[in-house]
């Protein structure tokens, strides 16, 4: 199979794919231009009688610290199903070595990953987004930024930088509370990661917290857009600048859910989003005053 592609080296275009190594290899200087392709052909190979059939084996997945090829030796049950007291011992035997060749690094990211797994299912992440914060510690690790730190503090901090790489809203305090530690310890780790590495982090928009505030809160899509509108509003005269977003996007989820008649107490969404009632207040008492929303507030009051 030949593509019609350039070599980086020579400039040659006598490129060759070879299939059993996934690679793509330039015949005239011997460069692997690409390798650890994907086989794409349409062979199946059948480990089981009868019609269904099935390829060998799982995807590959960052989940995972040996990405899901490792074979452990013991693992489940069948161990338990050998005849004979020395077969098992044996296998008990084989199963310590295994892990105590294993290197510091894959121990590291057998137990790592777990955590990490552990508060993506706290937080009903979607897989791109553990997939992401899975890759974001292996760099991490590989760069020994490890040392020195919580390994907790750190997979948390990835959780979050994943999350804000999606654009999906989850507050530091979300993140400490699926994680068990505190909000200051994740954040600094954050920072520190956010320096270090070539992260490319978009800052959260008060927006995103929109929809996922107002179905906790059980309010209508009228007032989720309205809120949204209230927000267009705000940054134009920049007043989310400065500000937290889940804080910004709880004000104006406020006064939206007043102007429709849907009274929830500063409580009730301050709680929702993880800050305090005076935030709620300091910031619902900028967007009244500046946009000039006292007279509509008042009517539906």
């Amino acid at each position: 199979m030949v593509f019609i592609k350039k070599c980086p080296e020579c400039s040659s275009i006598n490129l060759v794919f070879e299939g059993e190594r996934g690679e793509i290899i330039c015949k005239d200087c011997g460069l692997v231009v690409e390798e650890k392709m994907l086989d794409l052909g349409r062979e199946w190979r059948q480990f089981e009688e009868g019609a269904k059939k099935g390829r060998g084996g799982a995807p590959l997945t960052l989940q995972k610290f040996d990405k899901g090829l490792t074979t452990n030796i013991g693992e489940g049950s069948d161990i338990y199903q050998l005849s004979g007291e020395k077969s098992r011992k044996k296998f008990f035997r084989l199963k310590r070595w295994q892990e105590r060749v294993s290197t510091s690094i894959e121990r590291n990211l057998r137990l790592a990953l777990a955590e990490l797994r552990r508060i993506a299912e706290n937080l009903h992440l979607p897989n791109v987004v553990r997939e992401e914060a899975s890759r974001i510690y292996n760099l991490v690790l590989q760069r020994g930024l490890v040392r020195g730190r919580g390994m907790e503090s750190v997979i948390a901090a990835c959780v979050y930088a994943s999350c804000r790489t999606y654009n999906i809203p989850r507050t530091l305090d979300e993140i400490a509370a699926a994680s068990d530690l505190e909000r200051k310890e994740i954040g600094r780790t954050y920072r520190y990661m956010a320096r270090a590495l070539p992260l490319k982090i978009n800052p959260a928009a008060p927006k995103d917290y929109i929809p996922r505030f107002a179905s906790i809160l059980n309010l209508g899509p009228k007032t989720q857009s309205d809120a949204i509108k209230i927000l267009k509003q705000a940054e134009k005269r920049e007043l989310t600048s400065g500000r937290g977003p889940a804080g910004i996007a709880a004000a104006a989820l406020y006064v939206a859910a007043l102007l429709n008649a849907e009274k929830k107490t500063q409580r009730e969404v301050a709680d929702i989003a993880g800050i305090t009632e005076v935030t709620i207040r300091n910031r619902y008492k900028e967007l009244l005053d500046k946009l000039k929303l006292h007279d509509k507030v008042k009517e539906k009051e």
